[in-house]
């Protein structure tokens, strides 16, 4: 038998989408640590510096699902180099910034390539790698997701501490330009590079862009507003308007942005709300466990920062082997495992001590760690291996899509939870005036909101299981 051409690529490939996803998912979060920093250089307040990570996550997560059906039109080549580009170029308009307004619209700018680069990165590796291999090289992306996460603050903190935050941004701009013309140079041909004649869906895609933009805009906000507010009521019709004419647009186009047919595939719509699922329960530990350890916890910044990687190092190393094995026997069963490994370390978390031993609390977060990587990469292979070839891109602009709305609900569901019950407990202070007689009233809003993880992932493991084999 003659071999692959693609086998020679894997390697390289592999690593050129490493890259992408590696400096998309480390932009998402070393940001945040220096935000005081860019707020008192840019003179501005809270209420706006808070936007430059709110307009970062909306813009990628609002367009994945538009520019995963585009990398099926025009090819993944088109969409990635392209997408390396305008993540390069908002890379330099953000460390050129001079106010907050264009370190905002800089940000939009350097999301779209984000999204674009995420929305193909699965497909690429779906179309490269065999499919008793792809479960593997989905758990090493993986991988490199919780690495981005996890080096983000570390990485960030070092920055600040010997250079200007606008380094953050520079760092970006040689490896996006390389990048870029490896890319062009190496998915050159082949399946990467293979185009339609197919109109794409301009008013779908608008439509599409503004209704999730619209939940994940409620989604951030509902707490802050109070959901009775004219704000968040307003908000949640414009999403039920925009949805609702989405699906029309949707069901009359020849060549639709979302394909609906995908979401009739019993492997693909389960795995997919199964995805939204875990990175919710997830995020809501991930939220408030920082918190945690810093107030009743009593330890530093850099304590609880050491302490919150090991979640992430249990996904970095467990990710490639949970992959490779799915390969082998299939989705389900891991998958189920994966969420009730998780949905019982948020049952550990909910009996946590106001003031636990470091040790006590990390091994209840890197069971978190190990329950989300044996669900990753196993419910990714089998959401792409179910996807007919076609229709690949659109495929992993959902993966993806379902990991960022996942992680804007856990966030969204650990505020309202955690400032509701604290908010009654504490007789109508808030967290910013934390003070040790507070422990009592933060401790069981905390398990409450733990407690809330064990449920939804609960939820999850019911979803997982009924997949069916595959």
């Amino acid at each position: 038998m003659m071999p692959d051409r693609n086998d020679k690529k894997k390697a390289p490939v592999f690593t050129l989408v490493a890259v992408g996803v590696f400096m998309c998912t480390l932009d998402g979060s070393i940001v945040n640590i220096a935000l005081p920093v860019i707020m008192r250089d840019l003179d501005t307040t809270l209420s706006r510096i808070e936007w430059v990570v709110l307009i970062y996550l909306f813009t990628v997560s609002s367009l994945l699902l538009s520019f995963g059906r585009l990398s099926d039109i025009k090819g993944r080549r088109w969409v990635q180099t392209r997408g390396l580009f305008l993540f390069s170029a908002g890379s330099l308009l953000c460390a050129m910034s001079d106010d907050v307004l264009f370190l905002i619209v800089s940000r939009c700018i350097q999301g779209i390539g984000a999204s674009m680069i995420m929305a193909c990165s699965p497909a690429i590796i779906m179309d490269i790698f065999h499919k008793h291999e792809r479960g593997k090289a989905l758990g090493m992306i993986g991988a490199v997701v919780a690495l981005g996460l996890s080096v983000g603050p570390a990485l960030g903190g070092l920055i600040l501490k010997w250079f200007s935050w606008r380094t953050i941004f520079y760092i970006n701009i040689p490896i996006g330009i390389a990048a870029f013309f490896f890319a062009a140079h190496l998915l050159k041909g082949g399946k990467t590079d293979i185009s339609k004649k197919e109109a794409f869906d301009w008013a779908g895609g608008s439509l599409l862009a503004l209704c999730l933009g619209s939940l994940l805009f409620a989604l951030t906000h509902g707490y802050g507003w109070g959901y009775d507010s004219k704000p968040f009521i307003l908000t949640l019709l414009f999403f039920l308007v925009t949805l609702i004419l989405t699906a029309v647009v949707e069901s009359r186009v020849e060549f639709p942005v979302i394909e609906l047919s995908l979401l009739t595939i019993r492997l693909f719509i389960l795995p997919v709300i199964a995805a939204v699922i875990i990175f919710g329960s997830l995020f809501i530990m991930v939220f408030l466990m920082p918190f945690y350890l810093m107030y009743p916890g009593g330890y530093t910044v850099t304590q609880a920062g050491n302490i919150m990687v090991t979640l992430f190092i249990a996904l970095l190393f467990v990710s490639p082997a949970a992959g490779s094995i799915s390969d082998r026997i299939g989705s389900r069963l891991l998958c189920t495992i994966g969420m009730a490994i998780l949905c019982l370390s948020f049952v550990f978390m909910s009996r946590l001590p106001p003031a636990a031993p470091s040790l006590s609390i990390a091994w209840r977060l890197a069971l978190a760690g190990i329950g989300t990587a044996v669900f990753l990469s196993p419910n990714s292979a089998v959401t792409m291996n179910s996807a007919p070839a076609n229709y690949r891109g659109i495929a992993a602009a959902f993966v993806a899509m379902a990991r960022n709305t996942g992680m804007v609900f856990g966030v969204a569901i650990a505020g309202a939870i955690f400032n509701s019950v604290f908010y009654k407990l504490s007789g109508g202070l808030s967290l910013k005036v934390y003070t040790p007689e507070l422990q009592g009233a933060f401790m069981v809003s905390f398990h409450m909101a733990m407690s809330a993880g064990a449920v939804l992932s609960g939820i999850g493991i019911v979803v997982a299981f009924m997949r069916g084999p595959g």
